[in-house]
């Protein structure tokens, strides 16, 4: 989701982060609330001192991950404008020219020496979590494949012509030209599935399993394995202008998620169950999610988040960056101990709005899939920034 990645995926995004609805975890007294009207950024939210980096504990090997994701996302986190108003470039320099040659076996003092943490709100926290999917393809056309479309060159912005001029601000909405220059929607999931791009925009790969491929979309990136052994990465390219609808939530309105007799669990792994013991109902479901994701082949060892470097498996976390500077360090206290300890902000998703709402990082694999599937976690958060940015926001006050 998309965002950069994931995040799409969420995001997707992130699965739990796009609508998704993953396994319960133990009831929590902690409830995250939404901002108040007009909230709009962590200084507006509001952001008091936390305690001392030393005292949280911070493990050797947990700080070394987040140092060298840290590293990685100095040179973005400079450069970005911070809507968080939070902190600027500057502020991050001292600690990205100390982190390049700082000892990774020596990380936790790293994070005590430059950082101070922050608490914004409350600090109650949300998070769930998202993954990058392997799916079975390949490279030329198979039966029963489905196209790994590029992006379609005919994907443009612009307005209809019955749209008032008074009522063309901001971007225009997505869609396409037809041969008379009238502007329409662009084509959605239905009739992409049905061949309406077929022979005229860029296929990268042909997905073996046309549920998989769903959930792949929904998490905005993933790997698709060939029968040579071959693995194609792929990225968020871009996406149809049509509505997201997530099929975790109409599901739900629909009686067919619970623990009671006909129903499946609220997992994304009871989620595909259904699907594929109702095939034609699935696919009808599959396809009231109007939109349809594009996708670029990627180079490199991971795949890459909003600020535009490699997530990383407990490592990485997606984000608002209205209330989370990309590439700061946070650290979570949950009820669920796998997404305890720091991480970094990477990455952002659809679904992933507001206060000390995050979505989890958990790479690839069937284990990923697992963890992120059932993410749902209640408790508390802490932003690690640069020394003197408490001091700093209160004297501006």
């Amino acid at each position: 989701m998309a965002s950069g990645f994931g995040a799409l995926f969420a995001s997707i995004a992130i699965l739990s982060a796009c609508a998704i609805i993953p396994e319960s975890s133990p009831p929590s007294t902690v409830i995250p609330v939404p901002p108040a009207a007009g909230v709009v950024s962590a200084a507006m939210a509001g952001v008091s001192q936390g305690p001392s980096v030393s005292a949280l504990g911070i493990g050797r090997e947990d700080a070394g991950t987040a140092l060298a994701a840290f590293i990685e996302s100095c040179p973005q986190l400079l450069r970005r404008d911070d809507v968080s108003g939070l902190a600027y470039g500057a502020d991050w320099r001292p600690a990205c020219e100390a982190a390049v040659n700082w000892p990774l076996d020596d990380a936790p003092h790293f994070f005590q020496t430059h950082f101070e943490t922050v608490r914004v709100g409350d600090g109650s926290a949300f998070a769930t979590g998202y993954f990058e999917p392997e799916i079975m393809g390949s490279r030329t056309r198979k039966p029963g494949y489905v196209p790994v479309y590029a992006m379609p060159d005919d994907l443009v912005r612009g307005w209809p012509a019955d749209t008032p001029a008074s009522e063309r601000t901001g971007r225009a909405p997505l869609g396409r030209y037809d041969r008379d220059g009238n502007f329409f929607p662009y084509y959605e999931r239905a009739e992409i599935e049905d061949g309406a791009l077929e022979g005229r925009v860029p296929v990268i790969a042909w997905a073996a399993d046309p549920v998989e491929f769903f959930f792949l979309q929904i998490q905005g990136s993933g790997r698709i394995r060939t029968e040579t052994g071959e693995v194609i990465r792929i990225g968020y390219a871009g996406q149809n202008g049509r509505g997201y609808t997530g099929i975790g939530g109409v599901m739900r309105e629909r009686g067919l998620l619970g623990d009671g007799p006909g129903q499946y669990p609220g997992s994304m792994q009871g989620i595909m169950a259904y699907i594929r013991e109702n095939p034609r109902e699935g696919r009808d479901l599959m396809r009231l999610n109007k939109s349809w994701i594009f996708f670029r082949e990627l180079r490199g060892d991971g795949p890459l988040g909003a600020l535009g470097v490699p997530v990383r498996r407990e490592a990485s976390v997606a984000a608002d960056p209205a209330f989370v500077p990309l590439g700061a360090p946070v650290w979570l206290e949950l009820d669920r101990r796998e997404a305890n300890g720091l991480w970094i902000a990477q990455d952002t998703g659809g679904a992933i709005k507001g206060v000390n709402r995050f979505d989890t990082f958990w790479g690839a694999g069937e284990d990923a899939r697992r963890i992120a599937g059932g993410m749902s976690a209640r408790g508390q958060a802490l932003l690690l920034l640069p020394k003197g940015t408490v001091a700093r926001l209160n004297s501006a006050q």
